[in-house]
């Protein structure tokens, strides 16, 4: 019995049979040796960017001996097993707009998934990343996608600048990866809303989204047995209690009944939907076949879905990797099927950490729950009762930012901000806090991110009009998920490694491929493919340098 769902085929027969599929082609080998091939030299037709969410390079590590699909056939490129999300707020708003701008949060301004604006006229403070908070009646949970808080141009608006025949598609599970990643100018860009394919109001819905939203609905309406596991899946099938609700985790196999819209998000059929509209949307608009270089990214959410509602190493992502190894197979597969000349690039936004309660049984003894005294709530009213305030005189999260009511005076401004910081640095679960004026007064960071301080790690993700008070880094292994829940028991967004490493993989048919062990970064991605399309970067114009890809003694990088 095959432990595959036949979603993806499904799905597949759906979308992409409209008379120019044409037929599945084998992965491409990497040639023997240098010598047995040249590297290509003219610019590829269409670049293909994936950000697979929570994919660390952890699970990389683990799970690469077991890849035999669309993970395989980058595995043969140029492989980057240490790339970096240098920043300190691993979240998916932050992660995505470094990997196709080439800047850093501080530069973006994506400091995280949410910030306060404690001025914002509405009553909800919050600000989501991806949101037009202008818009009446708004507020951060219902809101309007926008992409106003992206400071920074992507690699497509500044090729669509040079060329407007440049077409720019983005397709994502959610919405603050698709307009992260495509930008400002697109020509198509749709998003699961836990519902459907959708896109900004107004836009036209082109026949490749109406097939998709009527395979998923049509998929979603009956029920799935579960998958049957594989042999290197049984390994991790154990059953792991969570919290003190009597539930469990690791033994999940993904059955859903029919209508459950939140059990398919968060289950591979997920990611097989999104890369068979991507697929599609190449189909349709002949993506890489007009006369410049057209790009689409692909934003594949589900593993981080999989890994906040089960964690990182039990059944469920062992079936989810395995499942989006395959699925991306089939996606490669048909590109080829268009005879176009394609460039691969695969990251992923942040990294993800285990559950506390099976890290325990793993021998990790650190690893804890966060203690609910550090929530903003609970800390600002033992603020309050010290100092003799009424109201609540901190926003925020732990880890992250916070911000002080700008109501206070100066004088109560900075009694709280120093009992904030005393507070905090005494809890024996905080690593370091730093105030707004520290993280100023340091320097951008320089060398190797594996190297950098956890202030040079702030300092990364720093935005002075938007970003707190203060920042709080708690220890390395304390989850910030106080109480855990069904879809919530483990967590990212720490100031550590298991969060900001992620692979980082280019593949090209021809390409000569090799391994680089060292430290690169996502907003290297950028500039290395702006390079092999020959498109000029000034220097300083982003972040990243390029990475030489070439394998011999030549580069793929400018002098």
């Amino acid at each position: 019995m095959s432990f595959f769902r036949s979603t993806a085929m499904m799905l597949a027969a759906a979308l992409l049979m409209n008379g120019s599929a044409g037929g599945a082609q084998a992965p491409q080998s990497a040639p023997r040796s240098a010598a047995d091939a040249a590297q290509p030299q003219t610019p590829p037709k269409l670049i293909v960017v994936i950000s697979v969410d929570q994919f660390s390079a952890n699970l990389f590590a683990e799970y690469r001996p077991y890849f035999s699909s669309g993970f395989a056939r980058l595995m043969q490129g140029a492989v980057f097993p240490s790339g970096y999300q240098s920043h300190a707020a691993t979240e998916t708003c932050p992660g995505h707009s470094t990997i196709l701008t080439g800047d850093h949060p501080s530069r973006t301004g994506i400091i995280a998934n949410t910030w306060y604006d404690l001025n914002a006229k509405r009553a909800d403070k919050r600000i989501y990343c991806a949101e037009d908070e202008s818009v009446s009646g708004s507020n951060s949970d219902h809101y309007t996608v926008s992409d106003r808080h992206l400071l920074v141009p992507t690699l497509g608006e500044r090729m669509k600048d040079a060329d407007p025949r440049t077409r720019v598609v983005s397709v994502a599970g959610k919405d603050r990866a698709a307009v992260m990643m495509g930008g400002h100018k697109v020509d198509q860009l749709w998003w699961w809303d836990g519902r459907k394919f959708t896109s900004y109001a107004g836009r036209e819905v082109p026949p490749a989204v109406v097939r998709a939203n009527k395979a998923v609905a049509a998929q979603i309406a009956h029920s799935e047995p579960p998958l049957a596991l594989p042999p290197v899946c049984q390994a991790r099938d154990r059953a792991v209690p969570v919290g003190s609700d009597g539930f469990t985790v690791g033994t999940g196999r993904f059955a859903r009944k029919a209508g459950d819209y939140d059990a398919f998000r968060r289950s591979p059929e997920a990611d097989a939907s999104v890369l068979a509209l991507a697929a599609a949307l190449v189909q349709d608009m002949k993506l890489g076949q007009g006369p410049v270089t057209d790009i689409l990214s692909v934003g594949a959410s589900a593993t981080d879905y999989v890994g906040h509602a089960y964690g990182t190493q039990g059944s469920e992502m062992c079936l989810q990797l395995l499942s989006l190894d395959r699925d991306l197979g089939q996606f490669f597969r048909v590109l080829d099927a268009t005879g176009v000349d394609y460039v691969v690039a695969l990251t992923a936004d942040h990294g993800g950490n285990d559950l506390p309660e099976r890290e325990r049984m793993h021998a990790i003894p650190d690893a804890a729950r966060s203690d609910p005294a550090l929530a903003a709530k609970a800390m600002g009213a033992r603020i309050a009762a010290d100092l003799g305030l009424s109201g609540q005189p901190i926003y925020g999260g732990a880890p992250g930012d916070f911000w002080i009511d700008p109501t206070l005076s100066k004088k109560q401004h900075d009694a709280v901000l120093a009992e904030a910081v005393k507070l905090y640095s005494a809890h024996p679960q905080v690593a370091a806090v730093f105030t707004r004026a520290q993280i100023e007064a340091t320097p951008a960071p320089k060398g190797p991110p594996e190297s950098w301080s956890l202030i040079e790690r702030a300092k990364d993700s720093f935005y002075a009009p938007r970003s707190g008070d203060f920042v709080v880094a708690l220890k390395e292994w304390v989850t910030a998920i106080s109480d855990p829940g069904p879809g919530k028991v483990a967590t990212h967004g720490s100031f550590w490694n298991y969060d900001r490493r992620v692979p980082i993989l280019f593949w090209r048919k021809g390409m000569n491929g090799f391994e680089q062990p060292l430290a690169v970064e996502t907003v290297d991605i950028a500039p290395t493919l702006a390079a092999l399309i020959h498109f000029p970067l000034t220097p300083g114009a982003v972040d990243g340098r390029c990475l030489d890809l070439d394998a011999s003694a030549a580069s793929s990088c400018p002098d």
